[in-house]
């Protein structure tokens, strides 16, 4: 895709350490919608065992460097920071040398690359900083604490918010962040939510051996790191399998992460292996069988200050197919889901349990809450609406001069 004169609108370079590119769906959502809008798009990611290093694949140029060992205490983060910050760094040499770049859009976590951004804001390129997550919280959440590493968080976002030329939000909650604590103006900032597109996420016809021979089926999708919940929900399952001497649903938790041997070990322990099944990452094919089969869907990322504000990706997938969620009651999951959830309180992992059994038992207030939910998803919550507003930033951007004051390293 090109202008009028075969040129590129302008050349893209997307920084991404969380998860490796494809495999990152809002940023490889991102890096197809600015390729198709007539960007040239590159991308520097973790790359998944056994892949080359550059590959071309939809039109996106892809430089991933090797994943870093799982973090699980501060000073493997400090270490997992260093690594990433170090292979980034080379490969952004590289993607200059031999593709040349406009803009560098950085995604969070973590909030380390501003100093490439200063770097190359010397020679003219623009950066973007696309909040993913807010990494002060980020660690209160994890850690429990806050400290001397929380005030360093607070202090590399800062300098990422002063680097920008503007910012991307993935809801009102973090765009206030930008403002109050980032002290971004308004009219940098733009909200460009997270979503899948509402032409290939839609539902299938369903495989009731996916039940396992039980009548119902509840599915999770989702990270299983420390924040994210999922032993939350296999407490509350427990009380729905041996508290309540609920025998009816198997349970589907679908996806990957740093705790995904301690959940499987914690399954056990909590005698679930009839009733729990770990797919890990899965092709979308299958997930949407999953989806398409399910009676329920499961959102326990638990509050604390971090999910409180963030958008759950799973729950708008729910959303797209339909399905009715079970959630803790979090600000943004709230805003999200609306009336497709049920909210529970306080963290309360048998309150969660007694939930899940009551809107088994409730066909007819599972469909109303599925189709409210496809509803407001098709209508506001869908990559199609997220896609016009991240191409109508770039455009914004490019006829933009790019910032060189103090905060761009002079």
């Amino acid at each position: 895709m090109s202008d009028c004169t075969g040129k590129p609108k302008g050349r893209v370079l997307i920084l991404v350490e969380n998860l490796p590119v494809p495999m990152d769906r809002r940023v490889w959502q991102e890096a197809l919608a600015l390729t198709e809008a007539g960007y040239e798009v590159s991308v520097i990611s973790p790359r998944p065992p056994n892949e080359p290093e550059y590959m071309e694949l939809e039109g996106v140029h892809l430089y991933r460097y090797p994943l870093p060992p799982p973090t699980k205490s501060v000073l493997s983060f400090l270490y997992e920071f260093t690594y990433c910050w170090l292979q980034t760094w080379r490969l952004t040499r590289r993607v200059w040398k031999e593709r040349g770049f406009d803009v560098i859009q950085t995604c969070n976590p973590p909030d380390t690359f501003w100093l490439i951004g200063r770097w190359y804001k010397r020679k003219g390129v623009k950066f973007v900083f696309d909040q993913h997550d807010l990494c002060p919280e980020l660690y209160e959440s994890r850690f429990n604490r806050r400290g001397v590493f929380h005030k360093g968080l607070l202090w590399l976002e800062k300098q990422t918010y002063r680097t920008a030329d503007a910012v991307i939000a993935t809801n009102e909650s973090y765009r206030r962040v930008a403002m109050e604590r980032g002290g971004v103006p308004p009219d940098k900032i733009t909200v460009v939510r997270s979503g899948p597109l509402a032409s290939r996420f839609q539902r299938v016809a369903p495989d009731p051996s996916l039940k396992r021979g039980r009548k119902y089926l509840g599915v999770y999708l989702g990270v299983m790191g420390a924040q994210d919940g999922v032993d939350y929900l296999l407490r509350a399952i427990h009380h729905v399998v041996h508290t309540f001497g609920y025998h009816d649903c198997h349970f589907a938790l679908i996806g990957g992460g740093d705790m995904y041997p301690d959940l499987v070990k914690l399954s056990k322990e909590l005698n679930l292996t009839e009733f729990v099944e770990f797919t890990g990452r899965i092709p979308d094919d299958d997930l949407l069988r999953y989806f398409s089969t399910a009676d329920v869907a499961l959102a326990p990322d638990p509050l604390n200050p971090l999910n409180d504000v963030s958008t759950m990706n799973k729950v708008i997938e729910y959303m797209a197919v339909g399905l009715p969620i079970v959630s803790f009651d979090l600000k943004e999951s709230r805003f999200s889901a609306q009336d497709a959830a049920v909210y529970i309180p306080d963290n309360d992992e048998k309150a969660f349990a007694q939930a899940i059994i009551d809107l088994l038992n409730n066909p007819e207030k599972r469909a109303q809450m599925g189709e409210f939910g496809r509803k407001r998803f098709l209508e506001c919550l869908s990559w199609e609406h997220s896609r016009q507003k991240l191409i109508e930033f770039y455009d914004n951007l490019m006829i933009q001069p790019c910032r060189r004051g103090k905060s761009a390293g002079k």
